[in-house]
């Protein structure tokens, strides 16, 4: 405690110390502490992970109650997966916000809610008292906010950030509802009153309560059709932020509906029906509006929407393992969508600090005006490339291994006797099927507009590649990436005692090693994976071997017997998905401005699509312009008018001490009445 309490202030000086550094120590300053936090809470995560577990009880105040402090494998794991991500946002934003140098104030405000928010993060995992979750919950969000609304300096910005905020008070309005329900009922604010509250009612109210937890997390997470914060919050933050957004802030709410899991007892069936619907719907969706978008950062939102989807497909895989007492699929459902908590961490942290590159390198994330850009930012290019492939869930890395684990519990779960569950298991999968394939076709078009052909645009500076410190962290993602495509097993082993929390609710810890018979092939696959990786670097060496000994004739690409200019022969982002967008047009909303072309070589016709989501135009978007309609024809009451607002004063003073009269009054009447 002594050790803690020493440490406590050290951070504290910290935040009061920061404003008055320069602005390099700043920055150097806010890693260090970063790194202390990661070592710190590491060394007590990673031996939960193999098995221990940690209780601290507080006494508190008499608003709170006790403070129970638990820290078992499941907020071991995501102690380590946030650490890990922050540790490398603030490695690769150290050098990042060296542009922003001259705004010293935006930048100690910036450095002190990176710090705060992973305080809030590695409260939220360990804390289980009701009241101050919901504080530490509030301290994520305002964090969260200051860091995204960085350049507040613009209108696009700005309004991002406080659509952000809004909706992350949704959700803490919805989870503050959950926890007074419970603790009415039980008079406790202890998370494992959850569990007397469970036990103590029918499954119909235990389920009615996860719904109100569900929704608070799924609004965090980004589950369809909770989402429509994500994609503005994403774009407009700097790279780094954007990165741990995705990587880990996002992941909270996963972490979140796992903890009720755990906690509340209710038909897991049905609840695990509900969940997998969800997250198919929201995999789907988010990769179909990923494709039609021209911004790189707008693009990568989607994409953790769709990745969210999949980790809530294992999820609910699990979830329905544990309503048929099925110790496969709640192994694989919950092992895939733990490790693709992870895998979704690294590949898109890697992917928004690869545009982070490419913005300071050309001041645009307009895929329409990037090409070439390998060129002149190859390090950049193989980095993203290896990230597009594993989101793509394509071997040897990360993504595979949890999608296959997936994979393989739906088709387990395809011998289901309940023949609507058979029909849940074929729509999951085939939706699993086509996220793939959409992925694949998306990052197709990114990585080919951005990173090959010749440039679209002439950039007034010179483009080169981003500095060493950022590559760095950069490389040290991918090797993560990389590894456990080739060494699954290994960290399936490390989720053992965590996946044994879940399997606990049906079956004996004893039993558990059976059942982890599924991740022998897990071995084969890191065996091929090395393999693939052996013979590509052969093959790739071989080839340098053969083409060193010819000469090198550099001549410009054939351009189909077209002598006009070439950037203008290539694809664009748009005609590269035009197919897909023809045929999902009717489930998308897309506006369009085009001008009708004439001659060989056009100059002036144009056509621009602008792609809208649906979902919020129908939640948000169309109820906003209803209600501003409604409340526009009482605008007459705000009239500038300094007589009429008096007017309005006294009418209110009236009205309070003329009521309780006139109520006092209608009593009296009754009670006569009643006497006649």
């Amino acid at each position: 405690m002594t050790i803690f309490l020493i440490y406590s202030i050290f951070v504290a000086l910290t935040f009061i110390a920061i404003p008055f550094l320069t602005v390099r120590f700043k920055g150097i300053i806010t890693l260090f502490v970063v790194i202390i936090n990661s070592i710190m809470s590491g060394m007590i995560a990673l031996p939960i992970l193999l098995g221990e577990e940690l209780e601290i009880i507080f006494n508190g105040t008499l608003i709170t109650g006790e403070i129970p402090i638990r820290i078992d494998a499941l907020s071991a794991w995501f102690i380590v997966v946030i650490n890990f991500t922050l540790v490398t946002g603030a490695i690769y934003g150290l050098h990042y916000m060296k542009a922003y140098k001259n705004q010293t104030h935006n930048i100690s405000l910036h450095c002190i809610a990176y710090l705060l928010l992973q305080v809030a993060l590695m409260g939220i995992c360990a804390i289980q008292n009701a009241i101050l979750f919901l504080f530490a919950w509030e301290i994520m969000a305002l964090s969260s906010f200051v860091l995204v609304i960085f350049e507040h300096n613009k209108r696009a910005t700005l309004k991002a950030g406080i659509n952000f905020l809004i909706q992350s008070h949704i959700s803490i309005l919805f989870l503050t509802v959950a926890f007074i329900w419970v603790c009415y009922r039980t008079n406790s604010y202890d998370f494992n009153a959850i569990s007397v509250f469970s036990t103590n009612n029918p499954s119909v109210i235990s389920f009615g309560l996860y719904l109100f937890f569900f929704i608070g997390f799924s609004i965090k997470a980004g589950f369809v059709p909770f989402h429509t914060w994500l994609p503005y919050a994403h774009p407009v933050a700097p790279a780094h932020i954007s990165g741990i957004m995705s990587g880990v802030i996002i992941k909270i709410g996963i972490f979140g509906m796992l903890r009720m899991l755990l906690l509340i007892t209710t038909d897991f069936t049905i609840l695990g029906s509900l969940i997998l619907i969800f997250s198919v719907i929201s995999g789907v969706y988010g990769v179909m509006l990923a494709i039609i978008q021209h911004n790189i950062k707008t693009l990568l939102a989607y994409h953790s929407i769709e990745n969210i989807g999949i980790i809530g497909i294992g999820i609910g895989l699990g979830t329905i393992g544990i309503g048929e007492n099925n110790p496969t699929l709640v192994i694989l459902g919950f092992g895939g969508g733990l490790l693709h908590v992870l895998n979704h961490s690294l590949f898109k942290s890697l992917l928004f600090f690869g545009a982070g590159n490419i913005y300071q390198a050309t001041h645009t994330l307009n895929i329409e005006k990037l090409g070439g850009l390998i060129k002149s930012m190859p390090h950049t290019a193989i980095l993203f490339l290896i990230a597009a492939l594993a989101i793509c869930g394509l071997p040897p890395f990360n993504g595979f291994i949890s999608e296959f684990l997936i994979y393989s519990g739906l088709f387990n779960g395809i011998e289901n006797k309940i023949l609507l569950n058979v029909f849940i298991f074929l729509f999951s999968i085939l939706g699993l099927v086509l996220i793939g394939g959409l992925a694949l076709l998306c990052f197709t078009k990114a990585f080919g507009i951005i990173f090959l052909g010749k440039p679209r645009y002439q950039f007034h500076g010179t483009v080169k590649e981003a500095g060493k410190w950022k590559l760095i962290p950069m490389y040290l993602i991918a090797a993560f990436i990389i590894s456990i495509g080739i060494f699954p097993q290994f960290f399936m082993q490390i989720l053992t005692k965590l996946i044994q929390l879940f399997t606990n609710k049906i079956i004996q810890p004893s039993e558990l090693a059976i059942n982890f018979q599924p991740y022998d092939t897990l071995q084969n696959i890191g065996l091929c994976a090395l393999g693939f990786i052996a013979l590509g670097i052969t093959i790739y060496w071989i080839r340098t071997k053969i083409t060193a000994l010819k000469p090198k004739i550099i001549a410009p690409t054939w351009g189909c017997g077209y002598v006009a200019n070439s950037e203008k022969m290539q694809y664009t982002a748009s005609s590269f998905i035009r197919s897909f967008r023809k045929l999902a047009e009717p489930l998308l909303l897309i506006r369009k401005n085009k001008t009708e072309v004439t001659g060989v070589f056009p100059k002036m016709g144009e056509h621009k699509t602008h792609p809208l989501d649906k979902m919020e135009e129908w939640l948000i978007a169309i109820p906003l312009r209803r209600m501003y309609f409604i409340f526009g024809k009482f605008r007459f009451i705000q009239n500038g008018n300094p007589q009429i607002y008096v007017l309005y004063g006294a009418i209110f003073i009236v009205l309070i001490i003329g009521l309780p009269l006139l109520y006092n009054a209608f009593l009296k009447l009754i009670e006569f009445i009643n006497l006649i």
